[in-house]
């Protein structure tokens, strides 16, 4: 048995993906572990070019188990129409195949709501959010105010606990920022129509890795996003609002009691990033123009032009607490300027 962490040693960007796409074969179990759709892991292999939001980078890999943890918070919206385009490519998507934590998190048409109207309050402060509804979710699970998947499977109890969350969140909503409550009703037929897709995929988590781990299955966890981005060691308060780093990969699987064995940290042979905060070598101009074509740099779920900077030691020496002592498996590409120098692995 074997548990390895993949995450990003950067901002993100960095590839992850791909590695896990790659090195998924050699696992029985990939597990997201944190974050949303909030950001993409870009594939490309024998099925095409695909950039997987929610679904861990394993599903390519025939008889693979992939699974969303209880760290998570899921659009049921979006994962639907995921599941879907994979499906359309000939990847099939089985209970078997596809295992989706109880006590993860819905995120709601209003999460994305606040998540725009806050952006629009902070005008030229804002945080440069995917508009995803990410840090309004996480913000109301700790105050203990959202819904857990496991709850679509009791529909009179969904209906009593969302109208008890509906009637705090519209006050936000419509006294805060001067926009249209929403209703119960349609938070409802929304659960039901994306939710009711999902139900088949839910499962005891911590229960199915416990019997895995005893079993002596390889565990495979992938982060989201990249060190620098965890909400406690990330560039704070650019960063995102859940837990990037290894550390965080057993708690947020759902398997508390257990470790990671091995941590492969990702870079590529220069940095980039979406959204706001300091950025420490950026590029701009023309030369920051031909690497982001030449590199494919848009964000995966934004589509938004990535940030280029410079190969920069001083980021990897951070003493970034997801890295297995100190040790990084490198993976990009090296790029050529016209007239200027090749951009080379650090």
């Amino acid at each position: 048995m074997s548990n390895c962490a993949v995450v990003g040693i950067n901002w993100g960007d960095e590839g992850k993906g791909r590695m896990v796409d790659l090195i998924a074969k050699d696992y029985d179990i990939v597990i997201r572990y944190q974050g949303g759709n909030n950001a993409g892991h870009t594939i490309v292999n024998e099925y095409g070019k695909f950039a997987l939001h929610l679904i861990p980078s394993g599903i390519f890999s025939e008889g693979v188990v992939n699974v969303l943890g209880n760290g998570v918070v899921i659009d049921l919206e979006d994962l639907c129409r995921e599941i879907d385009n994979l499906r359309a490519h000939g990847i099939r998507i089985t209970p078997e195949n596809l295992k989706i934590s109880e006590r993860a998190t819905i995120v709601f048409p209003f999460h994305r709501a606040l998540d725009g109207l806050e952006e629009a309050r902070l005008k030229d402060q804002k945080y440069g959010s995917t508009l995803r509804g990410i840090a309004p979710v996480y913000s109301d699970k700790y105050q203990k105010k959202t819904v857990m998947l496991g709850e679509l499977l009791y529909p009179e109890h969904l209906k009593a606990h969302l109208a008890s969350i509906l009637e705090w969140k519209n006050l936000i909503i419509h006294n805060v920022y001067g926009a249209e409550p929403y209703k119960l009703e349609d938070m409802l037929a929304w659960c039901e129509e994306f939710g009711g897709k999902l139900r088949p995929f839910l499962c005891d988590v911590p229960k199915y890795l416990y019997e895995a781990e005893r079993a002596g299955k390889n565990i495979m966890f992938e982060a989201q996003l990249g060190a620098l981005r965890d909400i406690d060691f990330g560039i704070f308060p650019y960063t995102s609002s859940s837990s990037s780093i290894a550390g965080y990969a057993c708690v947020g699987a759902g398997m508390p009691g257990s470790h990671v064995d091995r941590t492969v940290g990702i870079v590529k042979a220069y940095s980039t990033c979406v959204g706001e905060g300091p950025f420490t070598a950026e590029w701009f101009g023309e030369e920051a123009e031909n690497l982001r074509e030449k590199g494919g740099e848009y964000g995966a779920s934004t589509g938004r032009p990535r940030r280029p900077n410079r190969p920069c030691r001083h980021a990897l020496r951070l003493p970034h607490p997801g890295r297995d002592r100190g040790r990084a498996d490198e993976a990009g590409c090296a790029v050529r300027h016209e007239g200027g120098p090749a951009v080379r692995a650090v």
